[in-house]
């Protein structure tokens, strides 16, 4: 009886770890999903690289500052490699990618369908980290994802996926190895200090770039840039990755990223109320295909490898 009374009690404790981090991977998305609109604020005035490395350079200021006021330890040399993969994939491959799709042409909405595939590459990046063994219906579902984000890109690109896809579908690869990468660090230290030990090692290279970068670009600091910038770099590039990498960590990566179905659809809203871009039929219908695709992948059944194989548990 007192063992099934303690199988009970775990599996409440788990359901509400489970909850607790969709709850924070919810958090997480709301912060991304204004991402896009406020980059596209800050090219008003500043070269897109100036964005991608600068909003990191800034946001290592916050992060040093955070480590300094908890005297945190610095990350143990065998976690040295996962940190190099967060910083390569969410603090220079992402922001730079996705700044260069929008300043090739790539409307924020546009982008917005595109990147809506990141659920759907991060739950594949998860299952090869972790060791998960996904269905049949799992490849398919990813499979129609893809097909469906390619469609949509030839027909915005009159027949051609263009230079900006390609950028965006880059920038979305980027992130997810980032983001799987982030989630299993998170099981030895909190997800903030995860997001601050990978800005602060990146500093070296993001913040004399960014010094080169002001001095050579000459950039016009308008009311939109400054607000565009600032968001950037202290939602996007620091705070939002407070709760998005708990929230991965506790629910799992795969289920977690199905919070991030909601992404592309409050990103168009963003997008028609900030900036005024008109979200066409064919937009539309492209992102609901993408939200049906992702929501496939994430219901699709993945065996859990055996604790101890490399698993990220809540």
């Amino acid at each position: 009886m007192k063992t099934k009374d303690s199988a009970i009690a775990a599996t409440s404790i788990a359901d509400g770890t489970a909850a607790r981090g969709l709850q924070l991977a919810g958090l997480g998305v709301l912060i991304y999903s204004l991402t896009l609109p406020a980059t596209v604020f800050a090219l008003d005035g500043l070269d897109p690289y100036v964005i991608g490395i600068g909003r990191s350079a800034a946001a290592a200021v916050l992060a040093a500052a955070a480590l300094l006021s908890v005297r945190a330890r610095p990350p143990r040399r065998d976690q040295w490699a996962g940190f190099a993969v967060v910083a390569a994939g969410v603090i220079f491959g992402f922001p730079v990618l996705s700044t260069l799709a929008l300043d090739h042409g790539a409307t924020s909405a546009h982008s917005a369908v595109v990147v809506g595939l990141l659920p759907a590459a991060t739950a594949v990046c998860g299952v090869l980290r972790a060791g998960e063994r996904p269905s049949r219906a799992f490849w398919l579902a990813s499979a129609a994802g893809a097909a469906c984000v390619t469609g949509f890109a030839l027909v915005g690109g009159a027949g051609r996926v263009t230079a900006a896809d390609l950028l965006l579908f880059a920038a979305l690869l980027a992130a997810a190895a980032g983001y799987t990468e982030g989630a299993r660090l998170t099981r030895d230290m909190p997800g903030w200090r995860v997001i601050s030990w990978a800005l602060v090692l990146a500093a070296p290279v993001t913040v004399p770039v960014t010094g080169w970068l002001l001095a050579a670009t000459r950039p016009d600091w308008t009311g939109r840039a400054v607000l565009g910038f600032g968001y950037v770099a202290a939602f996007s590039a620091y705070l939002g990755f407070f709760a998005w990498y708990e929230g991965l960590a506790r629910a799992g990566i795969a289920r977690g990223g199905q919070v991030q179905l909601a992404q592309p659809v409050l990103t168009l809203i963003w997008s028609g109320i900030l900036l005024g871009e008109p979200i066409d039929a064919t937009t539309a219908l492209a992102a609901v295909a993408v939200l049906v695709c992702v929501a496939l992948t994430q219901r699709a059944r993945v065996a859990r490898a055996p604790a101890g194989d490399g698993a990220v548990n809540p």
